[in-house]
């Protein structure tokens, strides 16, 4: 028999650099799980030390820290814990990242502009369940098994349209690409018309649009 929620000793990791935002989730896990032992960190390096050391078995971490991302955590995390549930909990637009979040390792997503009986609700079911996908999610999850490149529409490229698409993104031109790989200029722009055609763009704005989003997060 499952034991009720408010008698579970679940070891919580909160890892956000904004200590209000760690706090205000505490106090929101204090009234679902009483007895909850929460670790917090504000360092994106610290999270796996405590992983290691303090037997975290759930963690709500922020996507975006000071030192770069937490994508290539997440799978570092279960790594160490394949036990492990983990919500991310974001400012980044919920429809353009929860994919390759959810593909990293993610058990969950939650945006930060989420109404506060909303982050209520979804840490509540994160906590029962183990996991929260939102409507959005859901509807991009039956989306993604129809069609896999939605998750980052640049695995359609080469590895030679990714180099020179980062460096379109980069600001650079086709004289300066040319000249940087060696190549001749018509063949840049040759690629460049690939790439477009693959992407089903017609700018470079859309361009390095796609490239913040889905490689330099």
């Amino acid at each position: 028999m499952e034991m009720p929620i408010e008698n579970k000793e679940i070891i919580f990791l909160l890892a956000d650099d904004h200590s209000i935002v760690r706090q205000g989730i505490e106090i929101i896990i204090n009234d679902i799980a009483p007895n909850a032992k929460v670790y917090h960190t504000s360092s994106l390096q610290r999270i796996l030390e405590l992983v290691e050391t303090k037997g975290i078995e759930m963690a709500i971490i922020d996507a975006h820290f000071p030192e770069g991302n937490s994508l290539h955590i997440l799978s570092q995390m279960k790594s160490v814990n394949p036990e492990i549930k983990i919500l991310v909990f974001t400012g980044l637009e919920e429809d353009l990242h929860v994919l390759k979040f959810i593909k990293a390792g993610a058990n969950g997503y939650l945006s930060k502009l989420s109404e506060e009986e909303e982050v209520r609700k979804a840490i509540s079911i994160f906590i029962n369940k183990g996991e929260y996908f939102s409507p959005v999610s859901q509807k991009l999850l039956v989306q993604f098994a129809y069609n896999p490149n939605l998750i980052n529409p640049l695995s359609s490229l080469t590895k030679r349209e990714l180099e020179i698409a980062d460096m379109y993104a980069d600001g650079y031109g086709n004289l300066e690409i040319a000249n940087q790989l060696n190549i001749k200029q018509n063949t840049v722009s040759t690629i460049k018309k690939n790439i477009f055609d693959k992407l089903n763009i017609e700018n470079l704005v859309e361009l390095i649009d796609l490239i913040k989003t889905h490689h330099k997060i």
